[in-house]
């Protein structure tokens, strides 16, 4: 017989993985509701030029690209759905009161895969604030995010910090230095020899503020004799204390790498048992057709790495059903929870199920 096989980086989820899947989406997108935000769900593919046009230049060139039988164009399947997100806020959605407060859940799909992320098809959760980009919206955002974490089953949740905009923020003021992206590229490599192979000795100290909360936060007030960087160091301070009890925060300010468009505040999540980051998220802002920026923060899990994790923890709870079994005892386990095999003839031993009803009671297998 011949094995039909997939494309590389894609697969079939099998029992209990899919269905984990399906909880953590639920469980996830449940939380983040509970906080006001609404749902939409943008098309899994849209034209090439409309979906290129708002992506950043690198993720524009790894889309997967069909041609549409219909209208005869390029369609370009989604490799992120903020984006998409953004697209609605500013068109179908342009006309509501800020803030707008917008949350999402499916699959993306990438040309190609990474070392650390074999997959072409992932997950992304997500939640986008719209109309503002302050300490309050920036520490709502990244506590809903380490809470829609916790509810997907995530253990042990760290969030580091970041400044995006530090390097252009401290070039326009205090260290002016004509070219910043090479200043911006040492110092996310934590290369101090670059740094005073260029005379850019100033931005040395930087390198030492990376860190755990508030330690971080005292060196880089001390390292900000000129006050530029108060308001952003007010953000982190608010960020830091929502998350009280609720996660570990780092401060790593001169982190760029995957921040290419966020502006004053990133964030990374990592959590317990997994190698990388489970998502990341940050303020930015979203282009109207006028050419005016509107404010936003938001961000998106990726929570695929959890699924081997919690199906392998799931207790099972199937209960076999006799042929003669009491069906009110039946539907009132079932709205505790419990998922029911029902025997179809005398044959039928109930395999792979943890307990057995008995008249009305639980058993046993």
């Amino acid at each position: 017989m011949t094995t039909s096989l997939l494309p590389e980086g894609l697969r079939d989820r099998l029992p209990p993985q899919a269905e984990t899947a399906a909880a953590m989406l639920r469980a996830a997108l449940d939380a983040i509701r509970a906080h006001g935000y609404e749902r939409v769900a943008p098309p899994l593919a849209e034209y090439e030029e409309s979906l290129a046009g708002r992506l950043k230049a690198g993720t524009a060139r790894d889309l997967l690209r069909v041609v549409d039988p219909l209208s005869q164009r390029t369609l370009a399947l989604r490799p992120d759905i903020t984006t998409q997100v953004g697209r609605i806020a500013a068109t179908r959605l342009a006309h509501r009161p800020r803030p707008l407060r917008l949350s999402y859940g499916g699959p993306v799909v990438k040309l190609r895969a990474s070392q650390l992320r074999p997959e072409r098809e992932m997950t992304q959760i997500g939640a986008e604030l719209i109309g503002h980009d302050s300490a309050a919206a920036a520490a709502e955002i990244v506590a809903l995010s380490v809470e829609a974490l916790s509810a997907a089953g995530a253990k042990g949740i760290t969030v580091d910090l970041t400044l995006p905009d530090l390097v252009e923020t401290l070039a326009a003021g205090p260290l002016p230095l004509g070219e910043t992206a090479q200043v911006r590229a040492l110092l996310d490599a934590k290369d101090a020899g670059g740094l005073a192979s260029i005379g850019a000795d100033a931005w040395l100290p930087l390198i030492e503020v990376a860190g755990a909360v508030p330690e971080a936060i005292a060196r880089l007030r001390a390292f900000d004799r000129s006050g530029a960087l108060t308001s952003r160091i007010a953000g982190l301070e608010a960020v830091a204390a929502r998350l009280e009890g609720l996660a570990t925060v780092t401060l790593d300010p001169t982190e760029r790498h995957g921040f290419e468009y966020q502006s004053w505040l990133g964030f990374s999540l990592f959590a317990e048992g997994l190698t990388g980051e489970i998502g990341r998220g940050g303020a930015y802002t979203i282009l109207h057709g006028d050419g005016r920026e509107e404010p936003a923060i938001g961000f998106s899990i990726y929570p695929d790495p959890l699924l081997d994790v919690l199906a392998s923890e799931a207790a099972p709870r199937r209960l076999f059903l006799p042929l003669d079994h009491d069906a009110a005892a039946a539907a009132r386990l079932r709205g505790e929870g419990w998922i029911t095999v029902a025997a179809l003839s005398e044959a039928c031993s109930g395999a792979g199920c943890s307990h057995v009803l008995v008249g009305d009671t639980l058993k046993p297998r």
